[in-house]
């Protein structure tokens, strides 16, 4: 009698077959369901393209979002706009750069309404000079210079206070080929008070003008006294000149404490000072200082127990700095990574990482994400560690690859939860059916032996280490049928290029359901802006997540409470 179940079966399926009609086959030659392209534009917008993925450059992942953008625009110019501006505004993503590509995109739109729509959204998306340059520079590959850009940039500069505007000018003078002068001269913006019009011809380099009189019109005419536009210049501005011809450090740093510099205005020769670089610590805004804590440390600033090691390890932990200045979990990442490692990726600088620093920037990362409350659900973490995982790079932060940026992720629910396991996972690489298609020799289950008490910079190590095989998405949820442990939800951090099981994900977790007898939910986050998703669309609880979105640890949760 023939057995033609073992040909083809509902419940079963290998998952370089298409286990039904609304599944496409991956980049890894798997088949997998698909995101819608909204689903697509929040993936984009949080994880951009730096550095591509295993399986696609740079160039072609860039290009393919960027018609998701277009279609987005298409369906629905306001919606997207109203995406762009939400993702960027809550500092969700680790990087602004997709945001402002998109918001490009969407001020080229061939419909008035939307451009409008757009242009208006500049400033919510562009806070500071050096996004302004990179919408300038992107906007210009997309349209020309029409009066409705002109005006949106003007206003950029108009709608701000005069000492901020100043602060703008100085803190963020060029970038990407860019300069304020150049931005000025083709937005020709109309100066609201004195104050910027000084302001923005000391700028361009134009005359300031003399006291003098001017004829003013009436009922009898009068000549009345004007000041100069140097009297009208902002402090700060008419106070750069002479930071600039501070003849020694410790003027640098007198002149740091009276005008409120930043550190991107001090002269270079004066940034290996402790005097100047303890002048600025005292005000420095959290960016910064995150950034800058190589070179304080190795100008020996931050002496074990001083002061000013113990002031800076304060700010960098305190929650209202950081969601203040909307500092994302990965630059803190990144951070940690680089300064316990007391050396740059590039140039020469060295220090000796001080323990306090080390140990905020471990606090900061979880501070950084949207609080979460714990759910009291027992949750499966599943973290793919195959090779295709090991490519690319989270914002681009070399070493910050999916594989490792995944397991730095998953701690925030061991740090909340109390209920939780974590293991890695990768396709055995055993000669039945799996092939070595990405160069590892793993069997699938990989034990992690990490621990919330661990720092940040342990646990990485701890995944760098883990060997690497192909991927099957559907482990994590055979791994706890088999052992008949009881789940809640599977937190799975991939990026969905699963190819090598006998029986696709959204299958393993239906037997898993009915072997257990268990509603248990399947949470897939993923770590690369592809278009594909293990997720069952049509299965409400699954649910698709965005990598290194600073509000997936909460939104999950909320997934789980139902």
């Amino acid at each position: 009698m023939s057995n033609y179940g073992q040909h083809f079966s509902t419940l079963k399926t290998p998952q370089s077959e298409s286990a039904r009609s609304d599944q496409k086959k991956n980049s890894a030659g798997g088949f997998a369901f698909t995101l819608d392209k909204w689903a697509r534009l929040d993936r984009w917008l949080i994880l951009g393209a730096d550095g591509g993925t295993y399986y696609a450059s740079e160039r072609a992942l860039t290009r393919d979002n960027a018609q998701v953008v277009l279609d987005c625009l298409a369906e629905d110019g306001a919606r997207t706009v109203a995406r762009i501006v939400e993702i960027s505004d809550a500092g969700r993503a680790p990087k602004n750069d997709p945001a402002i590509f998109a918001l490009a995109m969407a001020a080229a739109d061939s419909r008035p309404e939307t451009r409008a729509i757009a242009l208006a959204a500049l400033p919510k998306v562009c806070r500071i000079g050096t996004h302004l340059f990179h919408f300038v520079r992107d906007v210009e590959n997309f349209r020309k210079w029409g009066r409705g850009l002109r005006s949106a940039v003007a206003r950029w500069y108009t709608a701000k206070e005069p000492d901020r505007l100043a602060q703008q000018l100085l803190k963020y003078q060029q970038r990407y080929g860019w300069a304020h002068r150049d931005v000025l001269r083709l937005s020709h913006p109309k100066a609201p008070t004195p104050q910027h019009d000084a302001a923005f011809r000391w700028c361009v380099g134009a005359p300031m003008g003399e006291r003098g009189m001017k004829r003013m019109a009436g009922k009898e005419e009068r000549a009345v006294q004007y000041p100069s536009r140097l009297e009208a210049l902002p402090a700060l501005l008419a106070a750069y000149d002479e930071l600039k011809a501070s003849p020694d450090p410790k003027t640098t740093a007198k002149l740091i404490r009276q005008h409120r510099f930043t550190h991107e205005m001090i002269p270079t020769e004066h940034k290996n000072s402790v005097d100047v670089w303890e002048a600025l610590l005292e005000e420095m805004p959290q960016t910064a200082l995150v950034r800058n804590l190589a070179k304080m440390t190795a100008v020996g600033l931050f002496k074990p127990m001083g002061e000013h090691v113990k002031l800076a390890a304060g700010m960098i932990a305190d929650a209202d700095r950081i969601k203040k200045a909307r500092v994302h979990p990965i630059a803190l990442l990144s951070a940690l990574r680089v300064y316990q490692q007391g050396h740059g990726d590039k140039g020469k600088l060295t220090w000796a990482p001080a323990r306090e620093i080390v140990d905020a920037l471990d606090e900061a990362f979880y501070l950084a994400f949207q609080a979460v409350e714990p759910t009291g659900k027992n949750i499966l973490i599943g973290l793919d560690v195959s090779g295709s995982m090991e490519s690319g790079a989270i914002a681009g932060c070399p070493g910050l690859t999916p594989r490792v940026a995944s397991a730095a992720m998953a701690m925030v629910t061991a740090r909340t939860e109390k209920n939780w396991h974590i293991f890695g996972f990768t396709a055995p690489m055993n000669g039945r059916g799996y092939g070595g298609m990405h160069g590892g020799g793993a069997p699938g289950f990989t034990p992690i032996d990490i621990s919330p008490k661990q720092r940040l910079d342990d646990v990485i190590r701890a995944i760098a280490k883990l060997p690497m095989g192909g991927t099957d998405c559907a482990l994590p949820m055979l791994y706890a049928a088999g052992s008949d442990i009881e789940v809640d939800m599977f937190q799975v951090y991939t990026d969905n290029e699963t190819w090598a099981g006998t029986i696709h994900p959204f299958q393993a977790l239906r037997a898993y359901r009915e072997k257990l007898s268990r509603p248990a939910k399947l949470a897939v986050v993923g770590m690369t802006a592809t278009e594909f998703t293990i997720a069952d669309p049509n299965d409400a609880g699954m649910l698709d997540f965005v990598g290194f979105d600073s509000a997936a640890p909460a939104l999950m949760a909320d997934f789980a409470r139902n």
